[in-house]
């Protein structure tokens, strides 16, 4: 067939395209086409007014298009795809092959000699090492969770803040675009390791905001701990133990959390300020104060009382991160009369 025959009908013609041209010619439009003036005319103000509101609906159905165009590259999946990196591990009642997928409700379970990875779809992976059980909660376009029972997960996620969510029996984890390691114990306790970004750290209101180079012990009962660097000494670790689960023990622990701390060590210092009350948050304060001189606007009185811009003040002086992240994710603090442990650090 020539080209120039659906051009101009010349050519041979197609059989085909002629019985196409059968088909469709009772479709055919019959009338002239309309005249139209290409002159200018000057628009008034009602037809600039209307082809402004044809710009703005034109607008709206580009963003309403792009918007569905994101919804079908995003839409649920409700499952993720399994690697096997070692060893034999399990997807439900299934041996995993080289490649599986994990639904959603199903656990993942590795042996004593088995890891695997899991593809986050296109937001990350996690990664799980041996005498693992973990399941997929949910998958979908605005929330990722698992469920992680025992074992330890390493998680690499580029997830939008607050999507991508890890249960656990003591603590929800929640991801800020970040890395870290997360593990449970034989004994249920648990410890998150933050190498880069933030992660928030939940449980019944008590919260930890633990970023890169920080650490955060969990327990059952109590939920998330006080935050520290991972280069405290370790008696500052378990005195700071000590604080966290033992009333008993809790000011003497306190006192010698206090003079281990060095000026690294304010991120631990500025969280107890609002993990403790009377004379130990003076003390807290009093040493705080020694490492890190509190800045014009901030009084002994002000931070006694928990007053949140103080506390902001004080913190951003710190050289630890601007409180203003926290604050756009997590919208404002309450005020003074509900104290919870936070923290905040950046990569080092």
């Amino acid at each position: 067939m020539k080209q120039d025959y659906l051009w101009d009908g010349s050519g041979e013609p197609d059989p085909e395209v002629q019985k196409l041209e059968q088909l469709l010619a009772p479709l055919r439009y019959r009338r002239p086409a309309p005249e139209i003036d290409l002159r200018p005319e000057p628009a008034s103000p009602s037809r600039r007014r209307f082809r402004l509101d044809l710009r703005i609906a034109g607008a709206a159905a580009c963003l309403v298009l792009a918007a569905a165009a994101g919804w079908w590259l995003l839409r649920e999946k409700p499952y993720y795809e399994v690697v096997r990196l070692e060893g034999s591990a399990r997807v439900g009642a299934e041996e995993l092959g080289a490649v599986g997928r994990l639904q959603t409700g199903q656990w993942l379970t590795t042996d004593d000699f088995s890891r695997a990875r899991i593809h986050i779809g296109d937001l990350g992976d996690v990664e799980i090492e041996a005498n693992t059980r973990i399941q997929l909660v949910r998958a979908s376009v605005a929330e990722q969770r698992l469920r992680l029972q025992r074992g330890v997960l390493h998680a690499r996620i580029w997830a939008p803040p607050g999507s991508f969510l890890v249960d656990t029996p003591f603590a929800q984890v929640v991801d800020l675009g970040c890395a870290y390691t997360l593990a449970i114990g034989a004994d249920g306790t648990g410890m998150l390791r933050v190498t880069s970004g933030w992660v928030a750290f939940e449980h019944r209101g008590r919260e930890s905001f633990v970023p890169a180079g920080a650490l955060c012990r969990a327990h059952p009962d109590l939920g998330p701990g006080t935050p520290y660097r991972s280069d405290a000494s370790a008696l500052l670790q378990s005195a700071l133990e000590d604080v966290d689960l033992d009333e008993g023990k809790r000011t003497g622990a306190l006192v010698a959390v206090l003079a281990e701390a060095r000026p690294e060590d304010s991120l631990t210092l500025w969280h107890l300020l609002s993990g403790t009350a009377g004379k130990d948050r003076a003390a807290v304060y009093d040493r705080l104060a020694q490492l890190s001189a509190p800045p014009p606007g901030v009084t002994r009185l002000g931070i006694l009382s928990l007053n949140r811009e103080m506390l902001d003040l004080w913190w951003n002086q710190l050289g630890l991160g601007d409180t203003a992240f926290w604050r756009q994710w997590k919208g404002p603090w309450p005020g003074p009369k509900l104290p919870r442990p936070r923290c905040l650090m950046r990569a080092r």
